[in-house]
């Protein structure tokens, strides 16, 4: 058996940094676009959520139909000005 001991306490490894720039302000995608995208999501989301509880396979794929119309507008409403940053934003920097 050996007589050598254990540490449990042994110096933090020093952290990376793997080039990541925290400094950067992403917006949070706080548009008109994003936020009509999101709602319409939601509205698509929660259709699908009652079909599925009450059995109804029509209904469920029409809430899965209205998300990707959701996910649509966001992107055409993006292209067209009003995502972040968009020509049509009152605010944009």
């Amino acid at each position: 058996m050996s007589k050598a001991t254990v540490s449990g306490t042994k110096p933090a490894a020093p952290k990376e940094h793997h080039g990541i720039d925290h400094s950067i302000d992403l917006g949070h995608g706080n548009s008109p676009a994003a936020w009509t995208c999101v709602i319409v999501m939601l509205i698509g989301a929660l259709i699908s959520s009652i079909a599925f509880v009450i059995a109804n396979t029509p209904i469920f794929w029409a809430g899965i139909a209205v998300m990707v119309l959701g996910l649509l507008a966001g992107f055409i409403m993006r292209k067209a000005g009003y995502g972040v940053g968009g020509s049509k934003i009152k605010n944009s920097h």
